[in-house]
């Protein structure tokens, strides 16, 4: 297809639907004489979910424009980031990105003939790319390296080196892979720009750089790995799928932080050219949408009811994941998946009388609640801030509401550090009292930082603080 396209057409292409591209110029000087050579890379580390067709479905993209595209599954990058797995686990996980993804683009039929399939440490070990990593670490300054990595890898008070070398890594992979251009999402653009800046200092040629928007998670936020009730993973049954979309932030008429509509945009349309409504004869039957616009535009003046775009995006879903769930269904696979993705052990012995408790529902941990970034309105002034609030036990009383990190949305999850993976208790029975007896432990540091018996209170983006109540309690 790509050999019948002229270079204009590729480039609306490979461009649509991105937010941005550093470098548009040389892309079509590249279209105008060759195929473009891409790459996309994914850390492997927690278990791939339904966002992940946003990437798939640019990289059909990339195919149908004759490019030539790289996928690399970045193991390295995954063992170097602070909250990842051990060696052994990892292996593992890169077995399972592998099978999952090529079902993912079988589900939405890109050949894979076209592709090619590389793992990180088949050449990030060399001895010529580990001595290109020590000549870009003696250019790079700390500062750089923590401001490029600063939305991808995880953010901690105490930062490990091994965090520092991830984004010159990742800018080192464009050359050893031998690609034009890299393909991300936009949260990994000032690891973009670093290799910008640095890979000529190396002698190396300046690529061009393509990036996704972030799609929000079906609870207004960034669809996450970690956080369970953001995200439908693509092994979840047709059921679990329901629970999930019927939970999902979806305000009537409300077309911001929309993972329901974001969906349709970045996945349904591009595969499919097209969505259809389903709904009752009643309430005007279905109809059928060629362009995303008019979805959104009906959406936003509520001639689309919530419930009936849910159903309709939980049809087209299960239409793509119902492939990758057969095919997940033969013993060896369910047995990969078990291995990569272990579930949490449990307690044997259990409570007398009930051996089927679990040692999570026993044990009183931060992960069990679940705590969000909300809108308040204080005196007029709309702002980000979180239901949780500090206060000092002293006359008169003060009391001040809990800041999220620069930048958070509403439903952004807030966790505490080393607690990040656990599942929240789906309901907090009274009588357990569990945010009781968490509470006791929940203060204010001397550094005005939320913390749990010294551990810091965390989104995705960083701290939670507190402006002027050092030493307070949090309630």
């Amino acid at each position: 297809m790509g050999d019948q396209q002229s270079p204009e057409e590729k480039f609306k292409l490979i461009t649509r639907n991105l937010q941005e591209v550093l470098g548009e110029e040389r892309l079509k000087e590249i279209l105008k004489e060759r195929e473009l050579k891409v790459y996309w890379g994914t850390a492997t580390t927690g278990k791939p979910h339904v966002a992940y067709f946003v990437p798939m479905s640019k990289i059909a993209d990339f195919l149908k424009a004759g490019c030539e595209v790289t996928i690399l599954f970045a193991d390295l990058h995954a063992y170097l980031d602070n909250m990842k797995a051990p060696w052994e686990l990892l292996e593992l996980r890169v077995q399972y990105y592998e099978q999952v993804i090529k079902a993912m683009l079988e589900s939405i039929g890109v050949p894979l003939d076209k592709l090619k399939f590389v793992k990180g440490t088949d050449y990030q070990l060399s001895r010529e790319y580990t001595l290109d990593v020590y000549r870009l670490s003696s250019m790079v300054t700390e500062h750089d390296a923590k401001k490029a990595g600063a939305e991808v890898v995880k953010q901690v008070e105490h930062p490990l080196l091994s965090g520092l070398l991830y984004p010159g890594l990742q800018a080192l992979d464009e050359e050893y892979l031998k690609v034009d251009a890299q393909f991300g999402g936009v949260d990994q653009r000032k690891i973009f720009t670093l290799a910008e800046k640095y890979l000529p200092s190396l002698g190396y040629t300046k690529r061009i750089h393509m990036m996704n928007p972030m799609v929000p998670g079906l609870t207004g936020g960034k669809m996450s790995s970690s956080e369970e009730e953001s995200k439908i993973d693509l092994l979840d049954k047709n059921q679990e799928v329901k629970k999930k979309l019927k939970k999902a932030f979806c305000e009537p008429g409300n077309v911001e932080n929309n993972g329901v509509l974001s969906f349709v945009k970045h996945v349904l349309f591009p595969l499919h050219s097209e969505f259809i409504i389903k709904r009752d004869s009643k309430w005007g039957g279905d109809k059928v949408y060629t362009d995303y616009e008019e979805v959104e535009r009906d959406f936003a003046a509520e001639q689309i009811h919530p419930g009936d775009l849910k159903a309709s995006v939980e049809l087209a879903l299960n239409k793509l994941l119902d492939p990758i769930r057969k095919k997940f269904e033969t013993p060896e696979l369910k047995k990969l998946t078990a291995s990569a993705y272990p579930e949490p052990s449990k307690n044997k012995g259990g409570a007398k009388g009930n051996p089927k408790q679990t040692a999570d529902e026993e044990e009183v941990i931060p992960s069990r609640l679940d705590i969000r970034v909300e809108k308040i309105d204080m005196r007029g002034i709309e702002s980000q801030a979180m239901l949780l609030c500090a206060s000092i036990e002293e006359e008169p009383r003060k009391v001040e509401p809990l800041d999220p990190p620069e930048g958070s949305a509403p439903g952004d999850r807030v966790y505490v550090e080393g607690y990040e993976s656990g599942k929240p208790d789906d309901e907090l029975k009274p009588k357990k009292k569990v945010f009781e007896k968490l509470q006791v432990d929940l203060k204010i540091s001397d550094e005005f930082v939320a913390q749990w018996k010294e551990q810091n209170l965390m989104t995705k983006l960083g701290q939670i603080t507190c402006k002027t109540l050092k030493g307070g309690n949090i309630c």
